[in-house]
């Protein structure tokens, strides 16, 4: 069988090794106990947490979440009881786990995105950091992800605060996005996120207003699939770190796509309200995939498309 492990932070002194290259993105699995109940959550390659701040934070006002043709549109607003109470409540859980747990970080400036890495190092149950710099569903949510320059301060900064592997989530939306890649890579991060959600809406008709009361939201769903993959395409020729693809990916063939774009590994979101069963079907149809190929292991896919 073909060895289907990824490592996320190769530069990392500790790295940031997976059994598979199947993650379920932050926002779409909860804390992860949601989903334990509906399935194997120890197949999985690793788990993001839903974007963790400083202080509690009760969210947007409701609807908050809405279907549209090919995918979702979401604007749920941070909500979490705050990075105190995850390290009291939910990373002992996770401490017990054999899956990875990444937690998804968003502060409000650059000295609450160092005190949210700092408070978060060296805490059982937490194997590396995600750092959300392309909300949409918040103020100033996108204020980092859109300035190079600021992206590349605030992953220093963290870089500084925490020993723990980092990730970083970036935006589609801005001009950009392998600049901001690069940035953020020279930076000190150990991978890239490639994409967070599409900014989207919908009016109601009869209301005359936004379906979402803040406007605009994330897109999110196949809808999104075809962006994501061009820029995952666009950021593997701009890093030389590994990127997590992320964005409408729902099958196996969805993931070997992103693959052989340039990701090392996949998030999968949307998807898990579907199925949950969706990742656990990913990690068999890549390994399947692989076999049948005659391939003896993943990195021999890896941006084999690219040209």
């Amino acid at each position: 069988m073909a060895d289907i492990s990824v490592e996320l932070a190769p530069k990392h002194k500790s790295g940031l090794r997976l059994k598979n290259p199947v993650m379920v993105a932050s926002g779409t699995f909860g804390w992860g106990t949601e989903y334990a109940p509906l399935m194997d959550i120890q197949g999985l390659g690793a788990i993001c947490t839903k974007g963790i701040t400083w202080r509690p934070r009760v969210g947007n006002k409701q609807p908050r979440i809405v279907e549209t043709p090919a995918g979702m549109l979401n604007s749920i607003g941070l909500q979490n009881p705050g990075v105190h109470g995850v390290i009291k409540h939910k990373a002992p859980v996770w401490a017990q786990w054999e899956v990875p747990v990444i937690a998804n970080i968003a502060g409000e400036s650059y000295d609450e995105y160092c005190q949210l890495a700092e408070a978060l190092d060296g805490v059982p149950g937490i194997a590396g950091l995600e750092l959300n710099i392309s909300c949409p569903n918040v103020e100033s949510g996108l204020e980092f992800g859109c300035d190079p320059d600021l992206a590349a301060s605030v992953v220093r900064g963290v870089r500084q605060a925490s020993g723990l592997p980092l990730l970083v989530k970036l935006t589609p939306n801005m001009g950009d996005v392998p600049g901001q890649a690069a940035a953020v890579a020279g930076a000190g991060a150990d991978a890239v996120t490639v994409i967070n959600t599409v900014l989207g809406m919908l009016i109601d008709l009869r209301r005359r207003r936004p379906v979402i009361p803040r406007g605009s939201a994330g897109l999110s769903g196949p809808a999104i699939k075809p962006i994501a993959l061009h820029l995952v395409y666009q950021v593997a020729k701009a890093v030389d770190v590994p990127i997590i693809g992320c964005g409408g990916i729902s099958s196996p063939q969805d993931a070997l796509e992103f693959l052989m774009a340039g990701a090392t590994a996949v998030q999968v979101g949307t998807a898990n309200f579907v199925d949950p069963q969706t990742s656990l079907r990913i990690v068999e149809g890549i390994a399947s995939f692989l076999d049948g190929e005659g391939h003896q292991s993943i990195e021999e896919l890896v941006g084999c498309a690219l040209v």
